[in-house]
């Protein structure tokens, strides 16, 4: 249990005189490319709550972009690391290895979706995973060509950004990129240009037409896939479109590369996502809640991709850093002994029935959706106009943020509040904080 009281408390507003002196500090030290979203600043969090230098607690349904699953500081993970910055920090795998390595890897080639023989290597990030997980793939096909989606995002190096969608702001002015990527439409229902009811099959077949004709399929390694979109939307498939990518990819001797980097450890209801539409991927790429806050990343997939690369060709200095390594064990401990799969479905079921009222009631609301604790609201024009409200979204989330709710926007339009609880936070925590939202988009939706 953490130590930190599960309660909300406004002592100054948000953010405090502190926090506004520690950011004016900020932006003489620190570079203004790198963006804040909420200016307080944390000095404990645990369960569902940031405490920030004013002693406000701040309701937390972000957790630091769905990375703090087991919540903050878990006692379980405070140990670990603890005993194993005690015992040593560093040597680098590569140099002299450690057991703590073996172990995550081993946890994760159990865990993945599939009983084939598998591999895992460490990395620092979810972008670096990606970048490496591509590596293998055209390694062990002797293929140039990768496959990505409108509206995906896989990261801010080289490569992950040419794979990445969005242009602001993560690609404006970074160019050129990576070559040999190759975008297909996504499947989302709520924008198909066909309808909801026809998106699966068409959105498949112009998936299936963007590969033949303009890469070929014997050019292709890899199909690059988030099962949920993340940063483009929170956007979820129609059920069958992601296992018919799957079975088109196997025919053709393509990998299928899933990015389960937001998606993975529990934050859908289950391990992976992939594992709702029983999808097995030839390579899994891993992060952000692997660790319970730590750096640390990875890609799984078959012995024989993974292995098909030369001695030397994967790793990093820092890659399965041994701290890293004592707190993923904990967290994926905590995972298992506190069913926190069935805690996110547990999660889903309170903000669902919420959600659905709201949007029977709210015509802004265009859509509802996600899965597990992994869920969001795409905010529209209204009254059957689902021309995005970027504007409302930002209204809504400067109210949130005010009365001590931690929120977080995405999608391409910048339309989709998504919300990220740590699967520890308790139900009367996430009421207030829904509570929270439905009265700050009342009072937006009453301003615009």
């Amino acid at each position: 249990m953490t130590a930190v009281p599960q309660q909300r408390l406004l002592r100054t507003e948000i953010p405090g005189p502190q926090s506004v002196a520690r950011h004016r500090r900020k932006t003489t030290a620190v570079s203004a490319g790198v963006g804040v979203g909420l200016p307080v600043y944390i000095t404990r969090a645990g369960g569902g709550i940031l405490v920030d230098v004013d002693g406000n607690h701040l309701i937390d349904f972000g957790s630091g972009i769905a990375v703090t699953t087991v919540g903050n500081a878990a006692p379980r993970v405070v140990s670990a690391v603890t005993r194993q910055v005690a015992d040593f920090t560093h040597t680098c795998f590569m140099v002299t290895p450690y057991d703590g390595y073996v172990e995550v890897c081993e946890k994760l080639n159990a865990l993945t979706p599939g009983d084939h023989e598998k591999r895992s290597a460490l990395f620092n990030s979810g972008a670096e995973a990606v970048e490496n997980a591509v590596k293998i793939a055209r390694h062990a096909t002797g293929r140039p060509a990768v496959i990505t989606f409108d509206h995906a995002y896989h990261g801010r190096t080289n490569l992950t950004m040419a794979l990445t969608a969005k242009a602001r702001p993560y690609k404006d002015g970074f160019g050129p990129f990576a070559g040999e990527i190759y975008r297909a439409p996504m499947a989302y229902p709520l924008r198909w240009p066909g309808g909801s009811e026809a998106c699966a099959q068409q959105a498949f077949d112009a998936f299936v037409d963007t590969v033949h004709t303009q890469v070929g399929e014997a050019r292709t390694a890899a199909v690059v896939i988030e099962p949920i979109q993340g940063e483009g939307g929170f956007i979820v498939p129609p059920p069958g479109w992601l296992r018919r990518v799957a079975d088109w990819c196997r025919q053709h001797g393509i990998l299928l590369i899933a990015d389960e980097i937001q998606t993975g450890f529990c934050r859908t209801g289950d391990w992976f996502a992939a594992e709702h539409e029983q999808v097995v991927p030839d390579l899994v790429t891993t992060a952000k809640g692997i660790a319970g806050g730590l750096p640390l990343a990875a890609v799984t997939g078959r012995a024989d991709l993974m292995d098909a690369v030369g001695t030397g060709g994967l790793g990093g200095t820092y890659g399965g850093n041994p701290v890293s390594c004592a707190a993923a064990l904990a967290a994926i401990e905590i995972m298992i002994e506190e069913n926190l799969c069935g805690r996110a479905r547990e999660i889903e079921r309170l903000f669902l029935a919420r959600l659905h009222d709201l949007a029977s009631r709210y015509d802004v609301i265009g859509d509802v959706r996600g899965r597990g604790a992994m869920l969001a609201v795409e905010l529209v024009t209204g009254a059957g106009d689902l021309t995005p409200n970027p504007a409302l979204t930002a209204a809504v989330n400067a109210r949130c943020h005010r009365a001590g709710l931690v929120t977080l926007t995405c999608g391409t339009y910048g339309n989709v509040f998504r919300f990220l609880p740590p699967l520890t936070a308790p139900d009367a925590l996430l009421t207030e904080g829904l509570d929270i939202f439905e009265s700050a988009l009342d009072a937006a939706r009453a301003d615009h």
